[in-house]
C-alpha cells in the first residue's frame, strides 16, 4: 500500500468522518509537490537573513550545536569575519578561543585589532560622557534623551548588554514625544531578546501598545514577533502562534537583527499544529492571507501543515523529520523541538482516530512509520491522559473507540432536571405557607 493511502485505514465509519477539506489554495497537485530538503543546514544562506549581533549569536550557536567539523569551523569563520566588522572585541575573543588555531594565520588572535578598538572605545566614551554633563547642566531634555540613547548604542555595540539597556531605559524621563517612546521600547526589546530576559521583553511590549497613535504597521509586526518569542520561551504555544500569525507582510526584512521572515512561519506553523484545533488551523493559518505569505519562504512548512489539515500523515511526519535537523540549530527554537513534536504527533494520532469507531492498529503504525508496540505504548499513554476515548485490543490489534450511551445520558439528564424541580417547587410551597401564616423570622439584632 502506498504511504500516501495507509493515512486513511478505516475498518469501520461511524458517520463523523466526512470528506477532506482542500488544502492551501496556493498549493500545486501532490505530483507537483516540492522535493523535501533533507541536506545540511546552508550555512552561508542562514547567516545572510539576519544582521547584527543576533548573526553573530547565531553561527557561534551553530558552532556549539554542531558535530559537524567542516560546518563548524565554517561557522565559525564567519562569526569571526562579521565580529572584525563591529567592535565587540569580547566577543572576539570568545570565537578566536573557539577556533583554536584550526583555520590557519588569518583566523588568529589579532591582539593590534583589539587595542585598537579599545582605545577608540575609551576616546568615545570620555566624549559621551561630557556631552551628556553638558546637556544636563543646560537642562536639555531632548540632547539628555539623545545622550542616553547614544550611550545605549555605544554599550551595545561593544557587547555591554546590561548597561545598554540601563541605558535606554533611561531615556523615558526625557521623552517629549510618542515616537521617542515607541523607540525605547524597541530598543529596550532588542537588547532584552539578546540577554534572554523575555519578562522584560513582554513588559516593554505591553507599553509600547498603550501608545497605538504612534504605531505604524512595520511597527505593530515588531511588536508580534517579539511577544512571540517571549511566548515561545515561556512555552506558551498557544499565545504565540497567535502572535506570529498576526505578524503583517510590512515587517519585510526590517526586523533582521531579531528575527527572519521564514522564522515567522516556521514559528507559528509548528505552534500552531502544536496547539490549535482543526477549526482553528483552518481559519487562522490555511484561510490566513498574510500568513500565507511567509509560508510561501518555507514550503516544507506550508506542505506539512496541509498534510497535517488533509490527514496525509506519513507525508507530514516526513517533512517534521526532515526539518528537524536544522530546526536543532535554532537559537530559539532548539530548546522546544522535541515538546512540538510530540505534541503535534499527539494531535496527529487522536485526530487519527477521531472519525472511527475501529482501526487496524498495523495500518496506523505504518502510517506514522512506527512499530506496533510502539504505537500501542502511544495509544496507551493517550488513553490514560484521557485525550482519546477508545480500548485496545491487543491481541487482534484493533483500537476500539468507546461512545458515550446517549440514550442513557439523556435519562440521567432528565431525571436531575426532575429532581431540581421537585425541589424548588417544595421550597417555594414552604415559603408561601410561613408567609401565609406569618412565620417571618428575623435576625437578632447584636448590642
Amino acid at each position: 500500500m502506498d504511504l500516501e493511502d495507509a493515512s486513511n485505514p478505516m475498518i469501520e465509519a461511524n458517520g463523523t468522518g466526512g470528506a477532506v477539506e482542500a488544502p492551501l489554495s496556493s498549493t500545486t497537485t501532490r505530483k507537483n509537490r516540492p522535493i523535501i530538503s533533507a541536506e545540511p543546514l546552508d550555512i552561508e544562506a542562514y547567516a545572510g537573513l539576519y544582521t547584527g549581533r543576533t548573526k553573530i549569536n547565531r553561527l557561534i550557536f551553530i558552532a556549539s550545536h554542531c558535530d559537524n567539523p567542516t560546518m563548524q569551523l565554517e561557522a565559525l569563520r564567519m562569526a569571526y569575519d562579521e565580529i572584525k566588522k563591529g567592535e565587540n572585541t569580547q566577543l572576539f575573543r570568545e570565537v578566536v578561543q573557539k577556533i583554536e588555531g584550526r583555520l590557519g594565520p588569518n583566523y588568529e588572535m589579532d591582539a593590534a585589532w583589539c587595542s585598537t578598538i579599545e582605545r577608540k572605545a575609551e576616546q568615545r566614551k570620555e566624549k559621551l560622557e561630557s556631552e551628556l554633563n553638558s546637556y544636563r547642566t543646560n537642562l536639555i531634555k531632548e540632547s539628555i534623551r539623545m545622550g542616553y540613547n547614544d550611550f545605549g548604542d555605544f554599550y551595545y555595540a561593544h557587547g555591554a548588554l546590561g548597561d545598554s539597556f540601563k541605558s535606554y531605559v533611561r531615556t523615558r524621563d526625557y521623552c517629549t514625544t510618542s515616537k521617542h517612546i515607541i523607540q525605547m521600547c524597541l530598543n529596550a526589546i532588542l537588547v532584552s531578546i539578546e540577554m534572554c530576559q523575555f519578562s522584560n521583553v513582554t513588559s516593554y511590549v505591553s507599553k509600547a501598545e498603550q501608545t497605538p497613535e504612534a504605531l505604524d504597521p512595520p511597527t505593530v509586526a515588531k511588536l508580534c514577533c517579539a511577544a512571540g518569542l517571549a511566548h515561545l520561551e515561556a512555552k506558551k504555544y498557544k499565545l504565540a502562534a497567535r502572535k506570529f500569525l498576526e505578524v503583517g507582510p510590512e515587517l519585510g526584512n526590517s526586523y533582521s537583527e531579531v528575527i527572519a521572515p521564514q522564522d515567522i512561519a516556521t514559528y507559528g506553523g509548528l505552534c500552531a499544529l502544536a496547539s490549535f484545533d482543526r477549526t482553528e488551523l483552518k481559519n487562522k493559518v490555511i484561510d490566513n492571507i498574510n500568513f500565507r505569505d511567509f509560508l510561501e519562504l518555507v514550503p516544507e512548512v506550508r506542505e506539512l501543515i496541509n498534510d497535517f489539515y488533509s490527514s496525509h500523515y506519513a507525508s507530514c511526519l516526513e517533512y517534521l523529520g526532515n526539518l528537524k535537523p536544522n530546526l536543532m540549530f535554532d537559537i530559539h527554537l532548539y530548546d522546544h523541538v522535541e515538546t512540538l513534536y510530540d505534541q503535534i504527533r499527539n494531535k496527529a494520532l487522536i485526530q487519527y482516530t477521531l472519525p472511527f469507531v475501529s482501526v487496524d492498529m498495523r495500518m496506523m503504525a505504518d502510517a506514522f512509520k512506527t512499530s506496533v508496540a510502539g504505537l500501542e505504548k502511544e495509544l496507551e499513554a493517550l488513553i490514560t491522559d484521557n485525550q482519546i476515548q477508545a480500548r485496545i485490543d491487543s491481541h487482534n490489534k484493533i483500537l476500539y473507540a468507546r461512545h458515550a450511551d446517549q440514550r442513557n445520558a439523556t435519562f440521567q439528564r432528565v431525571l436531575q432536571t426532575g429532581n431540581e424541580f421537585d425541589q424548588d417547587v417544595r421550597a417555594m410551597l414552604l415559603r408561601a405557607n410561613l408567609l401565609k401564616r406569618e412565620c417571618n423570622i428575623t435576625a437578632s439584632r447584636k448590642v
